[in-house]
């Protein structure tokens, strides 16, 4: 793979490749191909080779003659279904980040929180091989699985890419000069301690969003951004998907529904020395207790624990999916390399 390229999504199935396969019942396994490898099921084995130099979207049997559908997973379906070191966004929120906070090809982008790696697979496809993503996340272990995911997933760590293992607060202005970003994403427990540093680090128009699970890092975060006087109005929402049972005139909503996941909040960089109209209509300070301060702190909002030994096991997972995806495409090379000398 040339440097930039997005992984192949089409021709016959390779070693290396990772392919989702759909039992009779719809049930879904993930499994990345391995020459002489077996996946057995309680409805009994299948081998890889059997797979192997299939198209995309066959139905193969395995030896008890239960038919499985073989398919090249979509981003989505490989961020639901990779290593998790931390918690991710779901693609229905990633999907809206990309929209609301506009990235688009060629952008300078940051992004703090980068957690397993999920969100930054979406940017780095949205940005392509011309933009740059400046990824922070403060855990090496986190910093670990999310490398291995996005090279898994890119076949090699793509160049677009800087991953920082520190505080943005403290590392943005020496990765990324002040007023050179176009857009900054923060997934993190306190954005609102970044806002100022932000500020600086975006080009005038540029877009701040926030993803924020409570209420409160909502509420705190909003008066962050009206209290700095640098951006817009904040705006923020969320994202409902509600699925559709549709069999002929049986036409009715899913029982389940992806429901709250989190907050997008978003604002956009005034030009230095801009005053916005009602700008002092912001809460005061006043009007805050000390107990709803406590409550907005990152020890009191909680985080999310994973266990070392999970987490050794997610980096391992992680790393040897790299590592495979790293020989793929090395056979890949070779073969066009001997198909060239051929045609010579």
């Amino acid at each position: 793979m040339t440097s930039g390229e997005l992984p192949a999504s089409s021709g016959p199935f390779r070693p290396g490749d990772r392919v989702q396969l759909t039992g009779p019942k719809g049930h879904l396994h993930t499994i990345t191909l391995v020459p002489g490898k077996v996946f057995h099921t309680h409805k009994g084995p299948l081998p890889h080779d059997a797979i192997i130099g299939l198209p995309d979207g066959s139905v193969v049997a395995n030896e008890a003659g239960v038919e499985h559908l073989a398919l090249r997973p979509l981003l989505t379906d490989f961020v639901m279904s990779m290593p998790r070191g931390a918690a991710i966004v779901y693609p229905k929120d990633a999907a809206q980040i990309l929209a609301q906070a506009d990235i688009f090809p060629a952008a300078t982008v940051v992004e703090a929180g980068v957690g397993s790696g999920a969100l930054s697979l979406w940017l780095l496809r949205a940005i392509g091989p011309r933009g740059r993503l400046f990824s922070f996340e403060r855990r090496d272990e986190f910093a670990d699985v999310a490398r291995g995911n996005v090279e898994t997933f890119f076949g090699e760590l793509p160049p677009a890419w800087t991953l920082t293992v520190g505080d943005v607060e403290q590392e943005l202005a020496q990765v990324a000069p002040g007023g050179a970003v176009d857009r900054i994403v923060l997934d993190m427990l306190a954005p609102w301690e970044c806002v100022d540093v932000c500020a600086t680090a975006l080009k005038p128009g540029g877009v701040l969003l926030c993803y924020v699970a409570t209420v409160t890092q909502l509420s705190r975060v909003a008066e962050a951004i009206r209290g700095s006087g640098a951006f817009t109005h904040p705006i923020s929402n969320e994202t409902m998907v509600r699925g559709w049972h549709v069999e002929g005139l049986a036409v009715r909503p899913d029982h389940r529904m992806i429901a709250h996941t989190g907050f997008l909040i978003s604002a956009r960089r005034l030009a230095p020395g801009t005053v916005l109209p009602e700008l002092k209509r912001r809460a005061s300070k006043s009007e805050y207790s000390e107990d709803d301060v406590e409550a907005w702190t990152p020890g009191a909002l909680g985080e999310r624990v994973v266990s070392p030994k999970s987490l050794r096991k997610r980096v391992r997972e992680a790393s040897e999916s790299a590592r495979l995806a790293r020989e793929r495409d090395a056979a890949s090379s070779d073969d066009r390399a001997e198909g060239h000398q051929a045609v010579d």
